[in-house]
């Protein structure tokens, strides 16, 4: 590969002549160490899901604090992930990919020793704290490591990646419990951390060449805005939007959201350039990966529950179920890349598959099926949308970020999926909640009072000890029924021995309570992703990288992420591209 060096706009800026060469054996080697460590990050988000319940067995631990077992780690790692990628373009990324790893294992493997949920709960957030110092190091390795005209590539590799490992850690957890305790996980995940860490001593690092004075004003306010943010998003659909904690959470996140801004755009070396947003790209590849996970989460949510409290599926079944995302995930991202820099098409790819993954949404609420395998083609058309603009969107991000800060650009972009998956978990979450409680009602009253009728009638037949317990189960049955549709299946469960009409009756009506908010939750998700692809079919520019800013010499003629972007009609732009 030939590149050109010049001088642009103050900046000095390569752009590559044509190459065939592919990958050679050392960017492949980064880019593999890099998707390992991402994989682990993102499949740790979900993995303790499955498990939730033998760990409320053997740790004591009430539903809230089954909650925060879970929402710990996306707590701290949403938080922290704009110093943490600030940290890597200061001090090194290999190096603090390499301590944060170790620290990811370590958190994972203390609660092998822990049998008290407050205790565990403190090891998930450490462990999401090392997660945000390893999360934004693995995108910044690649885009600055690997070649510039194979670096679309890497980020589709690691996009892909990216997307699919929730679905890895339901299927890695549940064949781990298949076999093992729950104890296993943490196992698994600490030796991974270690092997990961080990293997990342192979590869070579970068930074930024002259950091300035650490923005620590700046890394507070985004730490308390984000927790803010993501807090009042995580507490709602169980505490309810208009819960004080709730209000206060997102009022004063969104307030210091604002004040982040103001402090940054006076800062002489902020933490992050708030202007990158102006620029029409990474604006767009922004939204677009906050929207994309906004569906995939929510869905996520959604599908689980049917296919588990529905159809019947075991985790693990549910987890191969899910397995046709990832692979059109992995498959459409290196397409949809390609076609947004090949061709200058990023605002058709980011508005088309988002339209289309809005449709395939919108489709699981409106079309009527009564098993997976009616529902499969919905979720492949879903998958296909989101690999479209996966990529896409992470290369629009990245190549719009000065290379002093792309540990900072892929902080913004994991930041804009940890914000867009926990705004769609709420949305789905509250229209469950609202939904089921507003159709549970009757169904838990008529089943305390057949329960208690059952009973009175096994005590006058002379059968006291069955019927005393069907008496006394009564109340608290309703209280569970009301809860969640897996709390009712969980009563039913219990219930189909003794009394066996009655808990068939409870399953069809819980689960006629639950289906109808889930339909109206798939049409809601759906919908928002479909006005958000018409906001981006406007707003997104036709190329990856500014015109003006990728050289002008006739003679050069780019691809990959060092093709031209925005035409002069679609905005300048303010900063100058990774190559």
């Amino acid at each position: 590969m030939i590149t050109k060096r010049q001088q642009v706009g103050g900046h000095v800026v390569q752009t590559a002549t044509r190459s065939t060469r592919g990958l050679d054996l050392r960017s492949i080697w980064l880019i593999t160490i890099a998707c390992a460590a991402v994989s682990m990050v993102v499949a740790a988000m979900a993995a303790l899901n499955t498990a939730l319940p033998a760990i409320a067995v053997d740790t004591g631990a009430d539903s809230a604090q089954m909650t925060w077992i879970v929402d710990g780690y996306t707590l701290a790692l949403a938080a922290l992930l704009l110093p943490a990628g600030a940290i890597g373009d200061r001090f090194g990324r290999r190096g603090v990919l390499i301590v944060g790893l170790f620290a990811f294992a370590a958190a994972s493997v203390l609660p092998i020793w822990i049998d008290e949920p407050v205790q565990l709960i403190v090891t998930r957030v450490l462990a999401g704290a090392a997660a945000a110092l390893i999360m934004p190091a693995t995108l910044s390795l690649i885009t600055s490591g690997v070649p510039e005209h194979r670096r679309a590539i890497g980020v589709s590799v690691w996009a892909a990646v990216a997307g699919g490992g929730a679905i890895a850690g339901f299927l890695v957890t549940g064949l781990l419990l298949e076999f093992f305790s729950w104890h296993s996980i943490f196992i698994t995940f600490a030796a991974s951390a270690l092997l990961t860490a080990l293997l990342s001593l192979t590869i070579g690092t970068s930074r930024d060449s002259n950091p300035g004075r650490f923005d620590i004003a700046g890394s507070l306010t985004s730490i308390l805005a984000v927790t803010g943010v993501v807090l009042g998003l995580l507490e709602a659909p169980h505490r309810g939007w208009a819960d004080p904690l709730v209000l206060i959470s997102l009022v004063g996140g969104l307030a210091l959201a604002v004040a982040f801004v103001i402090l940054e755009l006076r800062r002489i070396s902020p933490l992050l350039d708030v202007r990158l947003f102006t620029n029409r790209a990474f604006g767009s590849g922004s939204l677009s990966i906050a929207m994309q996970f906004f569906a995939s989460f929510g869905v996520f949510y959604l599908i689980l529950q049917q296919l588990q409290l529905v159809f019947g599926y075991t985790p693990l079944q549910s987890a191969f179920a899910l397995m046709p995302m990832v692979a059109g995930v992995g498959v459409f991202a290196l397409l949809g890349n390609w076609i947004a820099v090949r061709f200058h098409a990023l605002r058709f790819v980011l508005a088309g598959g988002i339209m289309l993954c809005g449709i395939g949404i919108v489709l699981l609420g409106a079309v009527t099926y009564d098993s997976y395998w009616g529902a499969l083609w919905i979720i492949v058309l879903c998958a296909i949308g989101i690999g479209l603009a996966t990529a896409s969107s992470t290369t629009a991000i990245m190549a719009n970020t000065p290379i002093d800060n792309q540990g900072v650009g892929s902080a913004v972009n994991d930041t804009a999926r940890e914000l867009g998956a926990a705004i769609g978990i709420a949305v789905a979450g509250s229209i469950m909640a609202a939904g089921y409680s507003s159709r549970i009602g009757p169904v838990a009253d008529n089943a305390q009072a057949q329960l208690t009728a059952a009973g009175e009638r096994r005590i006058t037949a002379g059968d006291p000890i069955v019927g005393q317990m069907l008496v006394q189960q009564a109340g608290e049955a309703a209280e569970y029924i009301r809860r969640s549709l897996a709390e009712a299946t969980a009563v039913v469960d219990r219930l189909s021995e003794q009394a066996g009409p009655l808990a068939l009756q409870i399953a069809t009506d819980a689960q006629n309570a639950f289906l109808e908010p889930m339909r109206q939750a798939y049409i809601v998700l759906g919908s928002v992703l479909m006005a958000s692809a018409v906001g981006l079919l406007w707003l997104a520019p036709r190329r990856v990288v500014p015109h003006s800013a990728a050289g002008s010499d006739a003679t050069a003629e780019t691809d990959a992420v060092s093709v031209g972007a925005a035409d002069a009609d679609e905005g300048p732009s303010t900063t100058p591209p990774i190559e």
